[in-house]
Parts: structure tokens; sequence; C-alpha cells
């Protein structure tokens, strides 16, 4: 017996990009769907378009609300799902015919409650380019995946690549108002699995576009992202305590990326609130002498630098063409 699988999209202004994202989901070759098509508000066709598709198939279900971002959309999209599988997919993208089969099938064999495929990044206006993946499949334990999660090697923080057990998601909503919506949840998700999965098949299409939250040139939201990682070094200290030095200097390396993506994209009183936000960070998560012996050679130097001399060292980085 199939189980149900929701599948939640967020929808706001992109009824340039929307059909192709719902058509790929419903011409997938595992059919017992439950798709979600939540309308944040969006002030273009989108709605229009999503109503046609309710009437022309009986697993659609349309939310339309005001919009609330992403996060929020995401989360109205929770609280009606009923499959006991779960999937995000960005309504400018799109997934391969076989990405729920596939996904599911390797879930079960693994028994492992959450899977994640890799991605075809493409620029608007061209074709996605990608060789097909060995479909190598590989499990981890809840600290491994964790500590490959923080590593960003083989597992990622985006949402949307990934199949997820429901009972492992429902109790997290995402919160509303960050740009980095991403990394405020997944590695409490992947906290809460026993087992976590990664198969090497490119299956979902990202599409790179201008006007897409991320596509926003460098600006103070950006700097939700040092929010989230320090969130995130709080629940590993507390629930997983093998992994806090490594999460500690993943965070004092975003500090540091932050700082000079700041000097060199802000200016004025935002450049400014910008650097004492990340100083209060970098205050916050000291680095130890213990700890600097601790990192590899090739970044020790650095992070020793910025451990003194904080934003003297980012300005020499950014001057000599490092970190970019």
């Amino acid at each position: 017996m199939q189980h149900l699988i929701s599948v939640i999209v967020p929808i706001y202004n992109v009824e340039k990009y929307l059909s192709k994202c719902v058509d790929s989901i419903i011409n997938q070759t595992y059919n017992n769907l439950e798709i979600i098509l939540v309308d944040d508000g969006s002030p273009d066709n989108c709605p229009k378009i999503c109503d046609e598709y309710a009437k022309k198939d009986d697993r659609i279900k349309v939310i339309h609300k005001e919009n609330g971002g992403l996060s929020d959309a995401r989360n109205a999209g929770m609280r009606i799902a009923t499959g006991e599988y779960i999937s995000f997919i960005d309504s400018d993208d799109y997934i391969s015919n076989n990405f729920i089969e596939t996904l599911y099938s390797a879930m079960k064999a693994e028994n492992s409650d959450i899977i994640e495929c890799d991605i075809v990044r493409f620029e608007e206006g061209t074709e996605p380019y990608f060789e097909n993946g060995k479909g190598e499949i590989n499990s981890f334990t809840t600290e491994k995946a964790l500590s490959l999660l923080i590593a960003e090697n083989k597992f990622h923080q985006y949402v949307w690549n990934k199949l997820y057990k429901a009972e492992f998601v429902l109790n997290i909503q995402f919160t509303k108002g960050k740009l980095n919506e991403d990394e405020f949840w997944t590695y409490r998700i992947f906290g809460q699995a026993e087992k976590v999965t990664k198969i090497n098949k490119p299956m979902y299409f990202y599409l790179q576009r201008g006007g897409s939250i991320m596509g926003e040139s460098f600006n103070l939201r950006r700097l939700d992202a040092l929010e989230a990682k320090t969130e995130r070094q709080k629940y590993i200290e507390a629930n997983f305590p093998k992994l806090e030095k490594q999460a500690k200097f993943d965070l004092f390396g975003t500090c540091i990326f932050m700082c000079q993506s700041a000097m060199k994209f802000m200016q004025g009183k935002e450049k400014k609130q910008a650097k004492m936000i990340i100083k209060k960070c970098v205050n916050g998560n000291k680095l130890k002498k213990d700890e600097l012996n601790m990192i590899e050679r090739r970044n020790r130097f650095w992070i020793s630098f910025a451990s003194k001399s904080f934003f003297l060292c980012c300005k020499i980085r950014s001057i000599i063409g490092i970190g970019f």
C-alpha cells in the first residue's frame, strides 16, 4: 500500500513559473499525493491558476491567505497536511517525474526519517544542465547527519530537496519574518530523526532568478543567518555536545563572511548597524586558545587573526580577495 504524501507549495508572485512547478508534481510516477497550493496573497494571476488546477485534479487543495511570507505559507500548508510523509517544493522550481517515488522507495528501504537528493541550479532563460548521479545511497545516524549538515557536506539547509516523515515535521513551525528560514528549521528536524539518508541523484531543479528573495542585494536581512546559527549553537550545546566545537567554528566563520559582505556591499548607517550586530555575535562566541588549536591549519591563521582583531582581519581579507 502506498502511503499518502503531502506536497506543500508556497506561492507568491510566480505566475510565470507556477504551471511548470505544479505540472512536475501532478505528473509524478508516485500517485498517492495530497498537493497543497498555498496562495500567500499573491497579487498576480497565481490565485486563479491555483483554482484552475484544483478543478482539474482532486488531489489538489488550495489555501488563499493574506500575505505573510514564505515561512507563514509553509506553516499554513502544514496545518492542513494529512500525509504520513511531507515534501516542500518552491513555486519557481520543479522536480523530476520520479522525485517522490525515488525518495520514498529509498526511505522505506533504509528505514530512514529524512532523505535528501542532489539539486541542479540553473539561471532564468537557460535550460538546466546536469549529469545523472550514480544513485548511491548513504544513511547516517542523527549526530553524524547533523555534523554533515553543519559542514554543508552531503546535507544542506534547504527545506525543499527532501522528503520527511510527517511526525518529525508537523510539530516544528517555520520562524516567520526571517530571510534564512531554512537555517532556523532544518537542524531541528535533523536533531529529531534517528536516521537520515542521502541519495546521489539530481532530481530537484532550482531556478536562480534576480527577483527572488535570495536574489536580493546584501542587506541587514541577510544577517538573519547569524541569528539562526546562534540559536543552532545553543541547541547543539544542549543536545549534541560532541558537535559543539564544530558548530562554533562554523558560526565564527559565518561572522567573518558576513562582515566582509557588509564592508563590500553596504554603506552608511546600515553598514554601521550590521557591524554592531556581527560584533555582538562574535563577542558571544569567542574562541579559546585550545579551541583555536583544534582548527585545521589551512584555516587557523585567519580564524586566530579574527579572534584577536576581527574587523582588521575582515578588511585585509577583503582587500586581498579572500572569501569571495
